[in-house]
């Protein structure tokens, strides 16, 4: 097998809406077609070109650990920009040669969200 790359990245969410405000608001990712046939609440996000999907789950137990990666051309760009949203992101200092430059958040469930800058 030979991977193409990642369609999507699905995580659960306890409030959709409050979900898809984060998503959008704050990330600036924008909402996509999603079928009605798939017999559970949620809703596709576009992520410039790569999907995340939020799947509605009442279960108290996330997986702790679990993350996505959002690549961002300016980290320190994108840090300041959520700080001034009220959002306080742990950037990993100093970086950790061969990962990029790192930034951690939280969505309003909980998953944790990872904001890299590749090394150049």
């Amino acid at each position: 097998m030979k991977p193409a790359g990642i369609h999507h990245v699905a995580i659960c969410v306890r409030n959709l809406d409050e979900s898809i405000r984060f998503y959008t608001d704050a990330l600036g990712f924008t909402v996509a077609p999603r079928p009605d046939s798939l017999g559970m609440d949620g809703a596709w996000l576009d992520a410039a070109g790569q999907q995340v999907h939020l799947m509605v789950s009442e279960s108290p137990d996330l997986p702790r650990g679990n993350h996505f990666a959002v690549r961002v051309d300016d980290l320190h760009a994108a840090v300041e920009d959520l700080k001034a949203r009220g959002i306080e992101p742990f950037v990993l200092d100093p970086p950790i040669p061969g990962a990029g430059r790192q930034a951690f958040l939280n969505d309003p469930t909980g998953n944790s969200i990872e904001l890299n800058q590749p090394d150049t």
